[in-house]
């Protein structure tokens, strides 16, 4: 059983940055594909980023130039720096974790989920 624990979210300022992190527990860390979800109200689950076990990455297209996923094995944690927030990008954030595969855009691949932190950018 993997555990995520997200951490991070609260509210900004257009153009302002925050950090998401995501620890987990249990498993081995170091093997799987890890990214970043999104759900914002009203509206679907997106694939903000990814990040593979060779450090390889993947980022949507809304959000490539701005935000950076990055991951410390060491310490069994995934990062999320997201700079020159939009009011688009408030949305509640969730880690993921793919066993197998890394996850695709609509989180299919994905064995297991954070329950979500809450992102909010005010104009």
């Amino acid at each position: 059983q993997v555990r995520l624990l997200e951490s991070g979210g609260g509210s900004v300022q257009s153009g302002g940055s925050l950090r998401l992190s995501c620890t987990a527990s249990g498993g081995t860390y170091s093997s799987y594909c890890m990214g970043y979800f999104r759900q914002a109200p009203g509206k679907g689950r997106e694939g903000v980023a990814t990040i593979d076990s060779d450090s390889s990455m993947t980022y949507a297209d809304s959000v490539k130039g701005r935000f950076t996923i990055s991951r410390d094995n060491a310490k069994n944690t995934l990062y999320l720096q997201m700079n020159a927030l939009k009011p688009e990008d408030t949305a509640m954030y969730y880690c993921a974790a793919g066993l197998y595969k890394c996850p695709g855009a609509k989180g299919s691949g994905v064995e297991y989920w954070g329950k979500g932190t809450l992102v909010t950018i005010s104009s």
